[in-house]
């Protein structure tokens, strides 16, 4: 049994082994990309923490009511703390208001479980005032922690937990997952497998919330759509992606796969691309640039993601970027 987890076996035995021995440390820290399964693994431990009829030691049954309100995050013993949107921030305030609510005993559950999504986001003040609560621990509380990596989390913090580290899988794992765990045809499960990356969890929201998909869809065929455009016709796409600003980094990250495949392919590489759906179009844009061209563009787009990040200008970062885009035809299939 892997708690129902695609992969990560090893993380699940480590933390089975936790629950069954009674050693569950009182932080962990799962780091990886979004959609890896992060989220699903410590919501999966604070299951098996508070299961009311395990089957076996450090395994969560799964169908009880405190393993059903986990699953769905609405569990009185359990606390999510994240910031209000994605590229926000996770604010002091929140944490002292957590705080308060650990301080309590459990109300129906043996631990109470504090996750802190996408702790990367956490402003330094929130972070140093957690800091309090993992030096004194309660001992019927376990907090969870995810972020992209342990290099966006501070020393201080990352020293007092439990740290797992969470990688992609590889595209065939992930395509006969899709198959067998949640019976998608091979075909699409394939295409899922690419897109997503080795990453699980977005394989199935992409598969369970069509508007992701098509959205993705719409910001490549823009991006092809962009490489023939003239500058007058760029800065205008900017100021329209500039209004719609929080989609703005959906687009960008889309865009950064993308590069990334015309990259490798411009270098020779015969693995398959993420945007497998669009290999005809990049093997058409690769066609057209050098290695080092390709891989100028993909660090562009790498660039103004950042940029974003540090708050400076979105309009000029991404007006920028749009004028110095290669001046491709692209002919994409209908």
């Amino acid at each position: 049994m892997n708690w129902g987890m695609l992969g990560h076996e090893w993380a699940v035995d480590l933390l089975r082994q936790h629950v069954a021995q009674g050693r569950a440390r009182h932080a962990y820290l799962f780091t990886g990309p979004q959609g890896v399964g992060r989220r699903t693994l410590a919501l999966r431990l604070a299951q098996a923490l508070n299961c009311q009829a395990p089957p076996a030691p450090g395994d969560p049954c799964g169908t009880c009511s405190s393993c059903v309100h986990l699953q769905a995050m609405q569990h009185p013993d359990l606390a999510v703390v994240r910031a209000e949107q994605e590229g926000g921030t996770l604010k002091v305030d929140q944490v002292r208001e957590l705080q308060h609510a650990l301080a309590l005993s459990p109300y129906e559950a043996r631990f109470r479980v504090a996750l802190l999504l996408r702790f990367e986001e956490a402003h330094i003040s929130a972070a140093n005032a957690l800091l309090k609560t993992l030096e004194e621990p309660a001992p019927q509380v376990v907090l969870m922690l995810t972020a992209t990596s342990p290099e966006g989390v501070l020393p201080t913090i990352l020293s007092r937990c439990e740290v797992l580290r969470l990688r992609p899988l590889t595209q065939e794992q992930v395509s006969q997952g899709l198959q067998t765990q949640w019976g998608l045809p091979a075909e699409q499960a394939h295409v899922l497998a690419c897109i997503s990356d080795g990453r699980p969890g977005y394989a199935l929201r992409l598969n369970d919330t069509p508007d992701l998909m098509e959205q993705r869809q719409l910001w490549l065929r823009d991006l092809f759509a962009l490489l023939p455009a003239n500058r007058v016709e760029r800065l205008g796409y900017a100021r329209t992606m500039y209004e719609q600003k929080d989609a703005l980094r959906g687009a960008l990250l889309t865009w950064l796969s993308l590069w990334r495949d015309v990259m490798l392919c411009a270098g020779g590489s015969q693995v398959t691309p993420t945007n497998v759906d669009y290999a005809e179009a990049i093997r058409q844009v690769a066609a057209h640039l050098e290695l080092a061209a390709a891989r100028q563009v993909t660090a562009a787009v790498d660039n103004t993601l950042n940029r974003l990040d540090r708050n400076v200008n979105a309009r000029l970062a991404l007006e920028g970027l749009l004028l110095d885009l290669p001046q491709i035809q692209v002919s994409l299939s209908a």
